[in-house]
């Protein structure tokens, strides 16, 4: 693990096919520490989440179980998911212990909707720091740039244009990612950018 933005630990995967990193993320808090989508950790990584302990799993969407289930049972944290992606990720082996709804508040994170790659799909806001966390919403690709996955992985792509337009009345300046190179700094400008790009309907 490292440092990715002071006392915040990421840890990486990358994935051939893409081209680019699956990331996780581990957000201190005095209620506990919270993972976000978390990818299969090697034995050091694994070792230092059990020391450092986690309370809770919070997945941005139904196809980012990842390694939720090893950590949650090693570490004896709790999984959380948005309740209309969830079906699936139980189907697909997930244990879950709870629902994440917009507008909720987890610690220092509050949940926002990022609907239209899944249903389900969310966004955390961090704002003490002025920091986006998004899954598969937008993409830290290329480095320094935000853009989408593409279209034919989405279950509904206009809603996904408009749910990341919807990004830009939130007051943040970094977005950590879940795929790709994450944007420290100016990240509101990059999002600008990529918004603009959009045909909206």
């Amino acid at each position: 693990m490292e440092k990715i933005l002071g006392d915040v630990f990421t840890w990486s995967w990358f994935s051939e096919p893409h081209g680019y990193n699956f990331n996780s993320l581990l957000i201190p808090g005095p209620d506990g520490n919270i993972c976000i989508d978390p990818v299969e950790p090697n034995d050091e990584v694994m070792s230092e989440l059990v020391r450092m302990g986690l309370s809770r799993i919070l997945l941005t969407n139904r196809n980012h179980l990842r390694a939720a289930n090893k950590i949650r049972e090693r570490t004896g944290a709790r999984s959380y998911i948005h309740p209309e992606d969830a079906a699936y990720a139980k189907g697909q082996g997930a244990a879950l212990d709870g629902e994440l709804r917009e507008g909720e508040k987890i610690g220092a994170l509050e949940v926002v909707g990022a609907s239209g790659k899944s249903p389900g799909e969310v966004a955390f806001l961090w704002p003490a720091r002025r920091v986006l966390i998004v899954g598969d919403a937008v993409i830290g690709n290329p480095p320094g740039q935000l853009s989408m996955l593409r279209e034919s992985v989405m279950d509904d792509p206009a809603r996904l244009r408009r749910s990341v337009q919807q990004m830009l009345a939130l007051d943040f300046d970094t977005i950590l990612v879940g795929d790709g190179v994450s944007v420290i700094g100016d990240a509101k400008d990059r999002l600008k950018e990529l918004v603009a790009s959009f045909k909206l309907t």
